[in-house]
């Protein structure tokens, strides 16, 4: 007899990684056509960052409800209607004709697409042992950074062969793919016949928790007030308030700052663009990597993951000197941008993954959902407090390199910050009993 654990649970993180990798590409596809855009309804910076606002704000109320949502329908329908809502919302990018319909369908988008992450991360707890937690987020959200390549690798050179519009049809169309794939292969682990004993066993190996208690506890209810009051909400939801607008300043402005500052356009962009994403997956993987390795070392999970956050934050600095290197080469602003990238996304694999550390599988979307919900905000604030006055100011006075010196400075210490008020707040990430 054959004891040895079966990979189907990896089917299922390659599932989520496509999901995530769409999730990003569909919503990387403004920033890649910001150019044409603005020629064609007469946008300033300000018009730009209202509708990068629009989205967030969208996406921080989605967040709020999704996690809810999917705690309560489970993984598979709360992430089959979250997919397609989206991708609609995407196709719909092509039927706009003004600022003001931008903003609606960039709405309708980012409500949609808050469910991606809330699902995924409560189907990594799902469908791995915590040992394995950091790795399997580190490679779906990798997802992120290949939507972020695939997108200015293919979408400026769709919209000049065919027009913008085109360009939200194709990417926004790819998602009814990924539902029908979804719906064949994925169900809990306790209903998945693919799946065998021994996988199941390993996949509820972790003392304090069983497959009847993942079972057991799909659709249960616990209310976000109830969740406010621990610390462990608390502390994930700070540092994700911290980090995530970084992540969202790269996603969105990183096209400008090739323009801006060397005046590359269209086409032009891909290669540097995909270049710091391609980077950043590296991040990503090994993020996961690092603290599974110190686990099967026997470093208690708490002390490995915060381990691996502190090198993982310190790691982001040296982008205080990409405009600096900038000015000497283009390439050593955009590889020391990638690296700062690859550090957030090795971050972002790992404090994910304190949720699944910290909290039952019952409350793992609502959670993931209100830190999540957080980190949108954040992001809203920084547009609205600084990039928007920030960029426009500068931008009118000739002097836009300044605007970019001071957000690199902002990315370079938000980790580190981040990590201090969690460690304070959570020293040893002591588990949660709802």
């Amino acid at each position: 007899m054959n004891d040895k654990p079966g990979n189907y649970r990896w089917v299922i993180c390659a599932l989520i990684f496509f999901a995530t990798t769409i999730n990003y590409l569909d919503r990387a596809v403004i920033s890649l056509l910001k150019s044409t855009l603005t020629a064609d309804f007469k946008w300033n910076d300000a018009d730009y960052a209202n509708i990068e606002i629009a989205f967030k704000i969208a996406y921080s109320v989605g967040l709020l409800s999704a996690g809810r949502l999917i705690d309560r329908l489970g993984t598979k329908m709360g992430y089959f209607f979250s997919t397609f809502l989206w991708s609609v919302s995407a196709v719909c990018h092509a039927l706009v004709n003004s600022t003001f319909g931008f903003g609606v369908v960039r709405s309708a988008l980012g409500l949609s697409e808050a469910g991606n992450f809330p699902s995924a991360i409560k189907t990594v707890a799902e469908w791995f042992p915590k040992k394995e937690r950091a790795l399997a987020t580190g490679i779906f959200n990798s997802g992120a950074n290949i939507g972020a390549i695939v997108a200015p690798l293919t979408v400026p050179f769709i919209a000049v062969a065919w027009g913008w519009r085109w360009a939200f049809v194709i990417t926004g169309s790819i998602g009814f793919i990924w539902l029908v794939l979804w719906l064949v292969y994925y169900e809990i682990p306790s209903r998945q016949k693919r799946l065998s004993k021994p996988e199941l066993d390993y996949i509820n190996s972790d003392a304090d928790e069983s497959d009847h208690t993942a079972q057991s506890q799909e659709g249960e209810k616990v209310s976000w007030g109830k969740l406010l009051g621990y610390k462990q909400t608390w502390a994930f939801s700070i540092g994700k308030f911290l980090t995530d607008p970084i992540w969202w300043f790269y996603l969105f402005w990183l096209p400008d700052f090739l323009e801006s500052q060397y005046g590359l356009k269209g086409t032009a962009i891909a290669l540097p663009v995909a270049l710091v994403y391609t980077i950043s997956t590296v991040g990503s993987i090994y993020g996961g990597y690092l603290p599974k390795r110190l686990i099967e070392k026997s470093w208690p999970v708490f002390r490995a993951r915060k381990t691996s956050m502190l090198i993982y934050a310190f790691a982001v600095i040296p982008i205080v000197f990409a405009q600096l290197l900038g000015n000497i080469n283009m390439w050593l602003a955009v590889i020391i941008i990638g690296l700062a990238a690859s550090a957030h996304q090795a971050w972002s694999a790992n404090i994910f993954t304190t949720v699944s550390d910290m909290f039952p599988k019952k409350a793992v979307g609502s959670v993931t959902g209100i830190g999540g919900m957080f980190g949108s905000v954040g992001s809203v604030l920084l547009s609205l407090l600084v990039q928007k006055n920030l960029f426009v100011h500068y931008r009118s006075i000739h002097h836009i390199e300044v605007a970019y010196y001071i957000m690199f400075f902002v990315c370079g210490g938000a980790y580190l910050l981040a990590w201090c008020i969690m460690h304070l707040l959570v020293p040893k990430m002591k588990p949660v009993e709802i």
